[in-house]
């Protein structure tokens, strides 16, 4: 069903797309219009998080026609899909790098929604661009400071000071500079089932930021959490995305190749960690849709002296420009 709902996404964001399923629901046959964007609204399936609806909305927002302004309903954080704390945080200013910037660069929580009903509300915007500007991005930079969210909806507020006491008490041994945000949402804003989470963001002098989050399981589902656990693990998870390192954190890293790969034609370059296993299949998809080639370098830790093994990927431009931004 969340397969059907992203296709009917998809069906309101063009124009003039045709799609047919045969009977047995195996086969799809699927012939792209225009990337159209304005206004718009959907109810996204619960069984998976908004997040898995916007990754695919942020590759395509800033070639629209018209500005996208969706409003998305649903699950926003859970134990599958990025969050849309973690895409907010980290996947818009990637998109800044690349040009695509401006006030209308938004994501914005009205509502949360925990699995297994939902019942969150986020509004995401993006302007649209002619052309992609290439990207010289291969010195992360040290951290600088940890910022996060630590949310609680339908359950005890105290919940999100525990894990914030508990995700500090191994974080700051590195770093002075850590403010983590409670944010309890309570009444028609808490959506249809109880829960609570957190995410970690790091930043770094240049501009990079890594980020980490963990979700409580399910109401029903699995053994209950405490909140002090989740929080030193969320913390954990951060260190080991630190370790990871790189310019763009595992959850970004196929948006990135991405946004290189339809850049203009000139060199673009970016330092990543080592390659997640979507993201290697991500690589063989852009070869056969686009013909591009990735020169793909590993760097020891030694020539880095941080952490583990990282990748330079350097790619030249297609040169795609958005045919159907309206000249004004």
């Amino acid at each position: 069903d969340f397969e059907a709902s992203f296709i009917r996404l998809i069906d309101k964001v063009t124009n003039g797309s045709r799609i047919e399923i045969n009977q047995t629901g195996t086969t799809l046959y699927y012939q792209p219009g225009l990337l159209y964007g304005g206004s718009l609204e959907h109810d996204c399936s619960p069984s998976r998080g908004i997040g898995y609806y916007l990754e695919s909305l942020l590759c395509l927002a800033p070639f629209m026609k018209h500005p996208l302004k969706i409003v998305l309903r649903g699950v926003t954080n859970d134990q599958v899909d990025p969050s849309v704390d973690v895409l907010k945080a980290t996947a818009l200013p990637l998109l800044k790098k690349f040009g695509i910037d401006g006030e209308n660069l938004e994501i914005k929580i009205n509502r949360r929604g925990m699995p297994p009903k939902g019942g969150g509300e986020i509004l995401f915007a993006c302007p649209v661009r002619k052309v992609l500007q290439p990207v010289q991005f291969t010195d992360p930079g040290k951290i600088k400071r940890i910022r996060g969210t630590a949310y609680s909806v339908r359950v005890s507020p105290q919940m999100a000071n525990r894990m914030v006491e508990s995700a500090r008490g191994i974080l700051n041994k590195f770093l002075p500079d850590i403010y983590i945000y409670t944010d309890h949402m309570k009444g028609v804003s808490s959506g249809k089932s109880p829960g609570f989470g957190m995410c970690l963001t790091a930043e770094t002098i240049n501009g990079t930021i890594l980020s980490a989050e963990l979700a409580s399981n399910p109401q029903g589902q699995g053994a209950a959490v405490l909140p002090e656990e989740l929080g030193q693990n969320c913390a954990k998870l951060l260190l080991e995305e630190i370790y990871r390192g790189g310019c763009v954190d595992s959850t970004n890293q196929s948006l990135a190749l991405l946004l290189m790969t339809l850049g203009q034609r000139d060199v673009s370059k970016v330092l990543l960690g080592p390659l997640s296993p979507y993201t290697i299949e991500f690589l063989r998809h852009l070869r056969s849709f686009f013909q591009i080639m990735f020169k793909i370098e590993t760097k020891t830790p030694e020539e880095e002296h941080v952490g583990g093994e990282k990748v330079l990927m350097t790619c030249v431009g297609i040169g795609f420009s958005n045919l159907s931004k309206t000249i004004r």
